[in-house]
């Protein structure tokens, strides 16, 4: 006999760890007292969820775009003779270097631990079969609403999807 989650009242931190855990909400409620009452349902985790260590979140800036109109904020390696910045003088901002990689096992990974594939029709939602622990789809913003609504049902058999609600809009019958 199956039976629908029953509601769990839970704190700041509980809601915190659970958020973590990658657990999905179907609704929430406030229940008074600074709880909320939630229901839960079981999400897809993926196989191994290596702690993501982003070095640097910051954008290199090009030397004297903050001074001058005309430079744009790209990042540009100066190349000066005399460039201050490109002798790594202290005070300076600075510049990209080989230790700002990030590690190859969470490149490209999403906070929930899968990685994105590009999904453009539904036979691509096919490929995600073998690999459905560690790679998500994400339907592409040139697919028609028609075609992203049959992906949908489909991806709703298969692996999770993380925009099914994109470019899918109601229209009232008048």
């Amino acid at each position: 006999m199956d039976h629908a989650p029953r509601p769990r009242e839970l704190t700041a931190s509980g809601l915190r760890r659970m958020w973590n855990s990658g657990a999905l909400f179907l609704g929430a409620t406030y229940g008074g007292g600074g709880h909320l009452l939630l229901s839960t349902v079981a999400a897809l985790r993926p196989l191994v969820k290596p702690k993501s260590v982003k070095k640097r979140t910051k954008k290199f800036i090009q030397h004297h775009s903050d001074r001058h109109v005309n430079t744009k904020q790209n990042w540009r390696k100066p190349r000066g003779i005399d460039n201050s910045r490109r002798r790594r003088f202290k005070g300076q901002i600075l510049m990209p270097s080989i230790g700002y990689r990030n590690n190859k096992k969470t490149k490209h990974m999403l906070p929930s631990g899968f990685r994105k594939f590009l999904v453009h029709y539904i036979k691509e939602l096919e490929v995600l079969l073998m690999c459905n622990k560690s790679s998500c789809a994400e339907i592409s913003h040139s697919t028609s609403s028609g075609d992203r609504k049959a992906t949908v049902e489909r991806a709703a058999q298969l692996p999770s999807v993380t925009n099914p609600n994109a470019r899918l809009h109601s229209k009232e019958n008048e």
